[in-house]
């Protein structure tokens, strides 16, 4: 060690500069160091916190309340939105690039095929969407195997969410069956509808139904019903698994936009389906898909409100599919301004909610076969189509053939075809169809066969307007999928499967269809149905085959 008379020290004692400095060096390179380390763990640390921000915090945090909104357009394919779209355009003046809500949320496109068919129907369709699985046409959520498939609805209730099923159509139909019910073949309206109240293994799954189908909530001995059994499904609701209850518009007005609305909620505002929205709009006794979306968003946020969980609500515009089959272009392109309509409310909603909340709207199959021209037998291609035929139309064929057949069912055996056909082109085709050129032999079918007038009322229609049908059933056309966005929604972007959009909704609300798949699977059993009046019918898939089992 170097003594105080050291070459290394001054004379006086005191550390040399060039010691010093050096010293000094190794406390900076010392600071540097711990700062370069520092900031390079902080930017690791930023890096993997903006990571996990970019994956959870755009509606993947799991721990954050979430929404989540489906909207089916039960029967809508591309032709659909072409059509509504030019009409829209040509009715209010616009330009060509004013287009519709759903145009600008465009995410891409779904195939629709089933098990058993390349063309599917509602029940499998919505199967898809409900299990995320393929099930043959006709399934009710149940797999090929027989068994039941447990559906988002089901689960997201289980897991703590709130849940409702808003539609135009009656609320045990295709697509509202598969979210809350289980039957071999969507014909078994009764026990759907026993099902949806909570009549069923997995008790009460739904905290909102609003649409039509009152007739299957009534026993067969009231006037209305269509049930073919006696069982008061209403009064079962109520006293047993307590519903609060609502049929008719003051009943809906009351609810207050949804403010009102006590859940679990039961609306069934027609006795089959919500009339068409062209006919609908003048009689002001029925609640618009949009007015009962809007309710139904509303009843949820407020029955959510100090809940960590949020809500699932399935949104069907039921008729468009129901244009398609009777090929209404008049009817249809009213039923689908009104879908959008209702989709611009939603996407509304969960701008202005707190909580996280995602929209996500396809179709199940496309019907009719639409297409947006029309070349007539013998004549040469005309390249073009007229929405003004559409425009004139201030009824839907089905309300006019129901009430051509009202009136022949009311007149005289004496009267006289020529009348009967004065009569329709009067107040029918000219009032009703906005059309004044009808042929002879247009009016001559319509007066001898009313039974098919719908048919013959929509072909006057369609040919005047140049559009064509190519069935009135279902096609195979792909569907186009709609989304509000966000890095999770990227999972269905592009050319996907049915059952791709089925399993996001279970990811999107991270619920357990499996689960609720192998509970109901213990639950329903093979054997003779259990029947037990003090408790209600007996609980079944097809006649004697299955039943709840009984026990844990």
């Amino acid at each position: 060690m170097a003594s105080e008379n050291s070459p290394l020290l001054p004379s006086d004692g005191r550390p040399s500069s060039s010691s010093a400095g050096r010293r000094w060096s190794r406390v900076r390179e010392f600071a540097l160091f711990t700062w370069a380390l520092l900031a390079t763990a902080a930017v690791i640390v930023i890096a993997v916190w903006t990571q996990h921000n970019e994956q959870t915090s755009a509606h993947g945090d799991r721990s954050a309340k979430r929404n989540l909104v489906f909207m089916v357009s039960d029967g809508m394919g591309p032709a659909s939105l072409s059509l509504t779209r030019s009409y829209r355009q040509h009715v209010e003046s616009l330009p060509p690039h004013d287009t519709l809500v759903l145009d600008k949320h465009l995410w891409g496109s779904s195939r629709t095929r089933s098990s058993n068919s390349l063309v599917t129907d509602s029940a499998a369709g919505a199967t898809a969407f409900s299990c995320g699985k393929k099930s043959y046409n006709g399934a009710i959520s149940v797999l090929p195997d027989l068994e039941p498939c447990g559906s988002v609805l089901e689960a997201a209730k289980r897991a703590g969410y709130m849940t409702g099923l808003v539609v135009t159509t009656d609320i045990t139909d295709a697509t509202p069956a598969c979210f809350a019910s289980h039957v071999l073949l969507r014909g078994m309206q009764d026990d759907i509808a026993l099902q949806e109240i909570g009549h069923g293994p997995l008790g009460r799954s739904v905290d909102l139904m609003l649409g039509g189908g009152r007739c299957h909530f009534l026993p067969n001995t009231t006037s209305g019903s269509c049930r073919q059994d006696n069982v008061d499904v209403v009064r079962m609701a109520q006293d047993k698994y307590g519903w609060t209850y609502a049929d008719n518009r003051d009943d809906f007005d009351s609810l207050k936009g949804g403010d009102n609305a006590q859940l679990p909620l039961l609306g069934l505002f027609a006795t089959a389906d919500v009339p068409f929205e062209m006919d609908r709009k003048k009689l002001n006794i029925f609640p618009s898909l949009s007015e009962m979306a809007g309710t139904a968003l509303r009843a949820l946020e407020k029955a959510t409100a100090d809940s960590d969980k949020g809500f699932f609500l399935m949104i069907e515009g039921s008729r468009i599919d129901h244009a398609g089959h009777i090929n209404d272009p008049a009817a249809q392109v009213r039923e689908v301004l009104e879908y959008d309509r209702t989709f611009d409310a939603v996407l509304n909603f969960l701008k202005q909610s707190s909580a996280e909340g995602v929209l996500v709207a396809t179709s199940d199959h496309e019907t009719g076969g639409l297409s947006l021209a029309l070349q007539e037998p013998y004549h040469r291609p005309v390249y073009n189509w007229y929405p003004q035929v559409l425009a004139n139309a201030s009824s839907s064929c089905e309300k006019l053939a129901a009430e051509l057949q009202h009136h022949i069912a009311q007149s005289p055996a004496s009267l006289s075809r020529d009348k009967l056909k004065s009569w329709i082109n009067d107040e029918l085709v000219v009032r009703g169809l906005g059309i004044a050129d009808a042929t002879d032999r247009e009016l001559s079918l319509l007066a001898k066969h009313p039974e098919i007038s719908t048919a013959t009322f929509a072909a006057i229609i369609s040919l005047r307007a140049h559009i064509g049908w190519s069935t009135h059933g279902h096609s195979a056309v792909d569907v186009n999928v709609y989304a509000s966005g966000g890095p999770e929604v990227d999972k269905i972007r592009g050319n996907v499967e049915n059952t791709d959009v089925g399993q996001f909704l279970s990811d999107y609300l991270d619920v357990d269809v499996d689960a609720i798949t192998k509970e109901l699977r213990h639950k329903m059993v093979r054997g003779p149905p259990r029947s037990t009046e003090a408790e209600g019918p007996p609980l079944k898939w097809s006649t004697g085959s299955y039943h709840v089992a009984e026990g844990p």
